[in-house]
């Protein structure tokens, strides 16, 4: 690759989302609902933000300079997607690991949005991971003209930055407090939890802009951090109080499958930067269903049951963690997901009319 100066030759491989108010969802959750749809991202989900800031900063990198990078990433999904487009936009080629369980569809999107290749490996992500490094990264010589880059799928500090910028972009589009409290423009930002990537982006963004705002520590923003169970890892590293494993992933929410979240999410769960405050919520797969109908019958939106989630519990069960007013500003992170089809929300509409709890 040439030289590479993002800032003139390097476009960001992701947009700038919606942020919509919702008048029926804030009739139901009692408060002021604002969407930020990032289901509109290039892959369909908001990792388009982390994976591909990992992408642009590895190609920014003078080390990299005049050597032909190849990006290897290990995903289940989502993740794997947003390096492929990514890279495919940067003009860079992408190869994806993905472990047997990943669907059909999946695996047909990933080749058709331009993977070099699609790796089948393992039972877990955990074992297609550790195949990617043992087989592209560790074992490279430097002196070599090609470099293979490992992009993870949520714990590095490139993602979180690019995750962060969801923070940047809220901050110019919610609409100004208009007492003199001068404090942040929202009160609450719920987000699905997996590995905790979108979780740390938001806090690590926060961080950066509530020093603007005063008085920022008489009011902390709350970030509600939504699971379901089955997939529950970080409530279940804070219910032990310290970093575990869930013995298996049982949640029909597939793409929050992660064992194990990274380290920093629990740091930031456990003690958040001044002014952030954070709060975990699990709920079932059918209220990760029920969240996916009620998105697509209110926005005309598909996405995954690992986002439903989110818009079920910061519509019904805010109010466990905050007090709620009529001025409650509440900001749900609509994440998306590519693992969706209108067949399948029809099959959740189905299941959950009869009797899906």
């Amino acid at each position: 690759m040439g030289h590479f100066d993002p800032e003139h030759k390097l476009k960001k491989p992701w947009i700038e989302t919606p942020l919509i108010e919702s008048a029926t969802f804030s009739k139901a959750a009692g408060c002021r609902i604002f969407l930020k749809i990032e289901s509109l991202q290039p892959s369909g989900s908001f990792k388009s933000r982390g994976i591909g800031n990992l992408i642009l900063t590895s190609l920014s990198d003078p080390s990299n300079h005049g050597k032909t990078v190849h990006f290897f990433s290990s995903s289940g999904g989502n993740a794997g997607l947003a390096a492929v487009i990514a890279a495919r936009d940067l003009g860079c080629p992408c190869t994806v690991v993905v472990p047997l369980s990943t669907s059909p569809m999946m695996i047909k999107k990933l080749r058709a949005a331009g993977a070099s290749d699609v790796i089948r490996h393992g039972a877990s992500w955990f074992e297609a991971d550790t195949y990617l490094r043992n087989h592209f990264i560790e074992n490279q010589d430097g002196s070599n003209l090609l470099k293979n880059v490992y992009v993870p799928p949520f714990d590095h500090r490139d993602i979180w930055r690019g995750a962060g910028t969801l923070v940047d972009e809220m901050v110019k589009q919610l609409p100004p407090r208009n007492d003199e409290t001068h404090s942040f423009p929202a009160d609450a930002i719920v987000c699905s939890v997996g590995g905790g990537g979108l979780m740390n982006g938001l806090v690590d963004g926060l961080e950066r802009h509530l020093p603007t705002y005063q008085p920022m520590l008489e009011k902390k923003v709350r970030v509600v951090a939504v699971e379901t169970a089955g997939a529950d890892s970080l409530a279940h590293s804070l219910r032990e109080g310290s970093l575990q494993s869930i013995p298996a992933v049982t949640s029909q929410a597939v793409t929050l499958g992660a064992l194990c979240v990274a380290s920093q999410t629990l740091k930031n769960a456990q003690s958040p930067p001044p002014g952030v405050e954070v709060s975990s919520l699990v709920g079932t797969d059918a209220d990760a269903a029920r969240g996916v109908v009620r998105l697509c019958d209110e926005l005309r939106l598909e996405v995954e049951l690992a986002c439903g989630i989110s818009v079920q519990i910061g519509l019904d069960r805010l109010g466990e963690v905050m007090e709620l007013t009529p001025d409650t500003r509440v900001v749900i992170i609509v994440c998306g997901g590519s693992g969706i089809t209108s067949e399948m929300i029809t099959d959740y509409r189905q299941k959950l009319a009869n009797g899906w709890k």
